[in-house]
């Protein structure tokens, strides 16, 4: 069995003010449970843009490639600028939790990562539980919440009827 290996990495200095000022208002922005959502979004671009750097000696064809891939994934690349361009607040914007709220389906952030993790929150045909869940660009329209249950609709009618 391989060894899981953490998905973050720490900040070097760990009483930075400025930083630890700047991730308090991403946190909050974003409606985060906890630093470590940041330090993984950092982590993210980190690799996309070492991906990035060792592509710009190679072919044409292998960055086409590599761009139509980030397209994909929700990012505007057109160019190796672009993707050394990236930042954790473009990673952070293609979260199922910031989709949620900016289509309106929950009140605030907080409440967008309530319905998600309590299962309310349908992305194509499947149910998503991870507020941390990373949206394509195809599934962007597909963003929905589950149907009320037929069974409470039902009631609701005998119980009109009833009176």
């Amino acid at each position: 069995m391989k060894r899981k290996h953490k998905l973050y990495s720490k900040p070097k200095k760990s009483f930075d003010k400025q930083r630890i000022i700047e991730e308090a208002k991403i946190k909050e922005d974003f409606g985060l449970k906890n630093k470590r959502e940041i330090w993984k979004a950092e982590e993210k671009v980190k690799k996309i843009r070492e991906r990035a750097k060792k592509m710009i000696p190679s072919g044409e064809q292998e960055k086409e490639e590599y761009f139509k891939k980030l397209n994909k994934l929700g990012f505007n690349i057109k160019s190796i600028g672009d993707v050394l361009s990236l930042t954790k607040i473009d990673i952070l914007n293609r979260r199922l939790q910031t989709f949620v709220f900016n289509k309106g389906l929950a009140q605030t952030q907080k409440s967008a990562r309530q319905l998600i993790v309590h299962k309310k929150v349908i992305v194509g045909d499947k149910v998503i539980n991870s507020p941390s869940y990373h949206v394509s660009k195809d599934l962007e329209d597909k963003i929905k919440l589950k149907p009320k249950k037929l069974k409470k609709i039902k009631k609701q009618e005998e119980k009109l009827e009833d009176e």
